[in-house]
């Protein structure tokens, strides 16, 4: 058997500022060279927990702790932060935030420089990394030129200079594309193999995860560990339901259908589930018995762009020629790979960045000259990331700002702001530092700092990346009443089922132009198109292709609408 690696044993953790303790006697054994997935709503303590093993618990975040936490057999309270790192590397969430050199090979670099590494052995080494996560091309190419999945291999390859024998992933699919988030699993899968470091990973996109073998999902909530079993174990449980966690949607299709999952049609994942002619007949019943999704589409236009071309300074055209029209009451979703052109177009939207040439009209009358504040009175946006929108201390003050620049009255401003809150899950955080929050809740922040203003047209720029299932539905069904009420809602997202789920139609952006202009079912069923932008197809098509059924629309849309009204008992 492996030696253990990381060994937590009756171990509680509780944070200096607050009252009760965010993990409760946590038991928990992972062994060199295994590969493991953790997920668990927000506030579960996953994060508490990824902290406790690479040192930021107890020497960055200060609090109380009883029992044992072991890593590589020996106590991290008798170790400091510095020696943790020689053995447990952290790949950040926000990638941007993780980097130091302006070049490739400057920042996996930097860790030897720190050691004092002679030149000559600091070259070896680096480029032996860098082959390893195949930069090995781009040791001289700019960090800020680089996709966002070229981006994640540069920061692996900065943790394994220091040859760690454990690497954490923090949410590595929170701000990559469908194709790319595949391909990152897929490196995390070949790095782990030839390497055999024991690797962590701490995601809310489960499904994506296991799209290459994990060894073990650990479930948490509410501070416990409430499950720790083999993906095709714990995937034939209630327990991601009964924890709030998107269970993959292939089987929750099969669930809904009353098929009786096991082990043995080894549902870790969709391309070796095996059905039998019973579940599949049972999923055609169920499908034939169910209705669809309606569509209906709203007339009246209330933002067209036209002709709208952009190009940042020495760089080739971003956008070229983008015309579109938004109708009063849609919900629109945005898509298209890293770096296509879909968050310069929301900057242009709202006037952030000027267009070269073309007309942004609303409501018939062209506001391309008008400023940000005039702009800012019918259009909201959410950016995605909400560090480049917070400006305030504590949470209830940066959801007031917006309306205290408005001079609401303060009883409104309360009103307003404590309702936003609730809507956003956010209340009970009310009077915390924002400094205190996870990526995914400061990111809940700025949704409600926008929502709070009750603008005509919202634009969020991958409003769920880093949220639990739980309050991704809360904020879609948010949206939705919004939506409902005539908001009109844009929603550039990475996320394929939320653009299926919630939205009528999809600009597809590829190579700074608009490809396709038509429904999500229709953007998922053109092959070529998917392969250009990097999308990826839902598991649901998988299924439907298994079970031989030949209207992929139909199918898609009856399973979207039936899982729908089921969570509404979430509400």
């Amino acid at each position: 058997m492996n030696r253990v690696a990381i060994d937590f044993k009756s171990y509680t953790f509780k944070y200096r500022s607050q009252t009760e303790p965010t993990l409760k006697d946590i038991n928990l054994t992972i062994y060199e060279g295994e590969k493991v997935v953790i997920v668990g709503p927000s506030g579960s303590g996953k994060s508490t927990l990824a902290h406790c093993i690479n040192g930021l618990v107890p020497f960055a975040y200060r609090g109380e702790s009883k029992g044992s936490c072991q890593i590589n057999r020996k106590e991290t309270k008798t170790l400091d932060i510095f020696q943790l790192s020689k053995m447990v590397g952290t790949v950040l969430q926000d990638l941007d935030g993780q980097f130091i050199g302006l070049t490739v090979g400057e920042d996996i670099a930097f860790a030897l420089e720190n050691d004092r590494v002679e030149q000559n052995k600091m070259h070896e080494k680096v480029t032996q990394v860098a082959e390893l996560v195949n930069m090995n091309d781009y040791l001289n190419a700019s960090i800020h030129e680089l996709s966002g999945g070229q981006k994640q291999r540069v920061s692996m390859a900065g943790v394994l200079v220091d040859d760690v024998d454990i690497l954490l992933f923090d949410e590595p699919l929170a701000n990559l594309d469908p194709s790319t988030g595949k391909h990152a699993i897929d490196w995390i899968d070949k790095l782990q193999k030839k390497t055999n470091k024991t690797i962590v990973i701490i995601e809310h996109r489960l499904e994506d995860v296991l799209y290459r073998n994990v060894d073990r999902i650990i479930v948490m909530s509410e501070g416990r560990i409430v499950a720790d079993a083999a993906p095709e174990k714990l995937l034939t449980t209630n327990v991601l339901e009964t924890s709030y966690l998107r269970e993959p949607l292939y089987l929750k299709a099969l669930k809904y259908a009353g098929v009786k999952v096991t082990p043995e049609m080894h549902p870790e994942h969709i391309d070796c589930l095996q059905l039998t002619d019973q579940n599949k007949e049972l999923l055609k019943k169920w499908y034939q018995e169910s209705d669809p999704m309606s569509n209906n589409r709203k007339k009246n236009t209330v933002l067209r762009v036209e002709n709208l071309s952009y190009h940042y300074p020495n760089a080739r055209n971003t956008l070229t020629g983008v015309t579109f029209s938004i109708q009063k009451g849609e919900m629109v979703s945005i898509v298209g790979k890293n770096g296509a052109g879909k968050s310069t177009l929301s900057k242009l939207i709202c006037g952030f960045e000027r267009q070269q040439t073309g007309s942004i009209i609303y409501k018939g009358n062209d506001i391309s000259k008008d400023t940000i504040t005039k702009r800012a009175e019918v259009i909201g946006l959410v950016m995605q990331n909400p560090n480049q929108m917070i400006s305030k201390h504590l949470i209830f003050d940066e959801v007031a700002f917006g309306l205290t620049l408005r001079n609401v009255p303060k009883d409104q401003i309360k009103e307003r702001v404590l309702k936003t809150l609730k809507i956003c899950g956010l209340y009970s955080f009310r009077n915390w530092p924002i400094s205190a929050l996870s990526f995914g809740q400061k990111k809940r922040v700025t949704i409600a700092a926008i929502l709070v203003l009750e603008p005509e047209i919202l634009i969020l720029d991958e409003p769920t990346a880093g949220q639990d299932f739980r309050h991704y539905t809360e904020i879609m069904n948010f949206l939705t009443e919004l939506n409902q009420q005539g908001v009109t809602i844009l929603m550039i997202t990475h996320d394929m089922h939320l653009m299926l789920e919630y939205t009528t139609r999809t600009l597809v952006i590829g190579d700074g132009q608009l490809l396709a202009d038509s429904s999500a079912v229709e953007v998922l069923s053109n092959q070529s198109l998917i392969t250009q932008t990097n999308l990826t197809k839902t598991s649901l098509y998988t299924l439907v292709r298994k079970i031989g059924i030949t209207d992929q629309e139909k199918f898609v849309s009856t399973f979207i609408n039936y899982d729908k009204g089921v969570r509404k008992i979430w509400q």
